[in-house]
């Protein structure tokens, strides 16, 4: 009868969490529903390379400006397109903002685990409220379903560490093992090189305790393998995605070099999840230290530090150095900030931390509450940026579909200022499609950009002249829609 009343706290917390996770995804469903979104650049080039493979054509990884592929996202977009056909682009961004849904999931689970439930809740909660993760994924990023998989890979390492440690010990950690941690990995390195560092790390702290270390090898060096075969037979360079990615970065101006790493790292985590987030992760981290230990800690730990490698090695390469690189990283200090507010809840009654942990706690939450009043305009910025994304978008439908635009298109090539809306108008037409940046073309319909933001964002890009951003000789007004018009010449 006892053991029956022991179990029953654990069985309603269950009963609750069920409930959470359901309505975390359902609230996803409505925003998806509710705030119309569409992918971002790269994003409908992975749509595009999808369905590329589809009709049996090798994706064109060396398009001008063309992002850095990554092999699985290829692969969705591909089964979206054939499933949902022109409507792939909406499902994507259903699935990426449901695996950010998996991702709060994830945190509460991977918290609970490490420090106890209320430390859980709230490095959820942190997450949900980065304004930079909600647009990640209302935009399509590529980083919210890679998010989701590492973050569940940890929950389940994280799971076994618990169990390790229950009455039935290591045997049962042990018949599990670390394979279903390892596939998520496997999945998570096809959608971005930061799981390989992860996996790595694993590997360094599974193998002396596997048997089956050549399978254990073999699944670590599985993604970066795939990734450059894939490279290999689509462009002849089995490391193009690196070559590629170091040149755009060239071409585009943006910050490289590992001299800009450290005023970026404080400059990007602080934008991704804020600055008082940042000070109680350090906090709870030095409290887990003294009180857990750091074997205690070692999942969330190495997420932080995956990613800072990762951070670092960009810079190494020359690569871009951008936000979404500590993404992971981010995600473990919403982890530890969690347990710096809610771990006195773990301390026995009698612990001598505990009345004034909870103290602390108190007032850091009512400094935190006024932080995010003065911080609220960030989430009128996310809708602001929805809704000039979704303007966007149907203005450039709008005037593709116009039949003069169309009828004009066939007499040459349908140009922008610059490269940046080249893939959404390729996924809805399948035409001559181009940027004015990269060639001009004597004949076809040119699209201009109106408005100050729209000409700001659409208009001009790193080394791009601004005469780009008018009609050349013999080209008329021909149509305007929304944010763009479109003047035409044909012979």
């Amino acid at each position: 009868m006892s053991r029956e009343l022991a179990a029953m706290p654990s069985r309603f917390a269950r009963r609750y969490e069920r409930a959470g996770a359901a309505v975390v995804l359902a609230a996803a469903v409505l925003v998806w529903a509710v705030t119309r979104t569409y992918p971002n650049y790269d994003s409908y080039y992975h749509l595009i390379w999808g369905r590329e493979l589809l009709h049996g054509v090798a994706p064109t990884f060396e398009a001008y400006a063309a992002p850095t592929q990554h092999p699985l996202y290829v692969v969705l977009g591909g089964l979206l397109g054939a499933v949902f056909g022109e409507w792939g682009d909406r499902a994507l961004v259903l699935v990426c903002l449901l695996s950010h849904g998996l991702l709060v999931i994830g945190t509460y689970r991977l918290g609970a685990a490490v420090f106890g439930r209320w430390s859980g809740l709230l490095g959820a909660l942190f997450v949900g409220a980065s304004a930079s993760f909600l647009l990640y994924a209302a935009r399509g990023y590529v980083d919210s379903p890679f998010l989701a998989l590492v973050i569940w890979a940890a929950v389940f390492e994280a799971d076994r560490d618990v169990s390790r440690r229950s009455p039935a010990g290591e045997a049962g950690a042990g018949r599990r093992g670390p394979w279903l941690s390892l596939g998520l990995l496997m999945l998570a390195g096809l959608l971005r090189p930061e799981a390989w560092v992860l996996a790595g790390l694993a590997w360094l702290w599974w193998l002396p305790r596997e048997r089956r270390k050549l399978l254990l090898t073999a699944g670590v060096v599985f993604a970066p393998l795939v990734w450059a075969l894939v490279d290999l037979v689509s462009t002849g360079d089995p490391l193009h995605s690196l070559h590629a990615t170091s040149e755009l970065a060239d071409d585009l101006g943006r910050v490289r070099g590992v001299s800009h790493v450290p005023g970026s790292f404080a400059s990007f985590v602080s934008n991704t999840v804020r600055p008082p987030v940042a000070v109680l992760a350090l906090a709870g981290a030095i409290l887990g230290w003294k009180l857990l230990g750091w074997r205690a800690m070692r999942v969330p730990l190495a997420l932080f530090a995956a990613g800072v490698i990762t951070f670092v090695g960009t810079g190494v390469l020359g690569l871009s150095i951008l936000p979404r690189y500590l993404t992971v990283p981010s995600v473990a200090l919403c982890v530890f900030a969690g347990y710096a507010l809610a771990g006195f809840t773990a301390l026995a009654a009698s612990h001598p931390w505990r009345r004034i942990w909870m103290r602390g706690s108190i007032a850091a939450a009512v400094i935190g509450a006024v932080g995010l009043a003065i911080l609220a305009p960030s989430i009128t910025n996310v809708r602001a940026e929805a809704r000039f994304i979704r303007d966007t978008h149907d203005s450039l439908v709008a005037l593709l579909d116009d039949p003069k635009v169309a009828a004009a298109a066939r007499c040459g090539t349908l140009t922008f200022p610059t490269y940046r809306l080249v893939p959404d108008a390729r996924w809805h037409a399948d035409w001559r499609i181009g940027a004015r940046s990269a060639k001009r073309r004597p004949h076809g319909v040119e699209v201009f950009p109106l408005g100050q933001k729209a000409v700001r964002r659409y208009g001009f890009a790193a080394g791009t002249s601004p005469l780009v951003n008018l009609p050349g000789p013999g080209y008329v007004p021909l149509a305007r829609h929304g944010l763009l018009s479109a003047y035409s010449r044909c012979p």
